[in-house]
């Protein structure tokens, strides 16, 4: 795997504002936000998507889905997120660094979000 801005970003390569950091991940306001609340959860490890996890990553992608609940209710959008993540070109993924998108307008009716998310 070739290294991306989220690995330098998660190794403290990028100075980043985080609005969430543990030993296992760190959470980032998406530079290109396609809602209100619109943030990253990156975990260390460097794994490219999703599709390639492996059986051990098992508790590390269990502690990003609680992370995406706790953020969420530190933003004040706990009752109403979506959580998305783009698996592959094909998928809209362009940062091949597996990251999770936490995504709330206010109204989260189906259609209300761009369906164009990427990186």
């Amino acid at each position: 795997m070739t290294d991306t801005i989220f690995g330098k970003i998660t190794r403290g390569e990028i100075p980043t504002d985080f609005l969430y950091e543990d030993e296992l991940c760190v959470v980032i306001k998406d530079l290109y936000p396609q809602a209100p609340t619109h943030v990253l959860i990156i975990p260390r490890k460097p794994i490219p998507m999703l599709s390639e996890a492996a059986e051990d990553d098992q508790a590390l992608l269990g502690h990003l889905l609680i992370v995406a609940g706790k953020v969420a209710d530190q933003l004040g959008v706990g009752d109403a997120f979506r959580l998305v993540i783009n698996n592959g070109e094909g998928g809209g993924q362009t940062v091949f660094h597996l990251h999770l998108h936490i995504l709330a307008s206010g109204d989260m009716k189906e259609g209300d979000l761009a369906a164009g998310l990427s990186r």
